[in-house]
């Protein structure tokens, strides 16, 4: 699984017991999500269908520096199936996990729409494959 993004948790991350709010980890997650399916599906128009079970499985205090981990595991036709794993990163220890969120490719319309994706792209691979 690849980190992309990190988090440093502020004192406005925090819920009363003095730890990461899951409301605001949640939100985190879901922006990165959309982040990553809409550089997946080179299309701006991307929202969140379904996101399953989420499993707390630590906490983070103010301080802690967190990294947000996403990958792709399955390609509909109009939608991205990812999952995605949260962490500490100077410890590595797990706070969230979540197996399965699936974004959904939209037209100019707002309706589903095919993508033609069947695997991960590289923007880097792209760039070099126009030049």
């Amino acid at each position: 699984m690849n980190y992309h993004t990190r988090k440093w948790v502020k004192p406005e991350d925090l819920n009363p017991n003095h730890s990461l709010f899951g409301g605001r980890l949640l939100q985190w997650i879901d922006e990165e999500a959309a982040l990553y399916a809409i550089i997946q599906l080179e299309n701006t128009k991307v929202v969140t269908k379904f996101i399953s079970e989420i499993n707390f499985v630590s906490s983070a205090k103010q301080g802690d520096i967190i990294e947000i981990g996403i990958e792709a595991n399955h390609f509909g036709s109009s939608s991205i199936t990812l999952r995605c794993d949260v962490r500490n990163k100077m410890t590595h220890q797990t706070i969230i996990t979540v197996d399965k969120i699936v974004m959904v490719n939209l037209d100019s319309d707002g309706n589903p729409a095919p993508h033609g994706k069947t695997k991960i792209e590289f923007v880097k691979d792209r760039l070099n494959s126009e030049l």
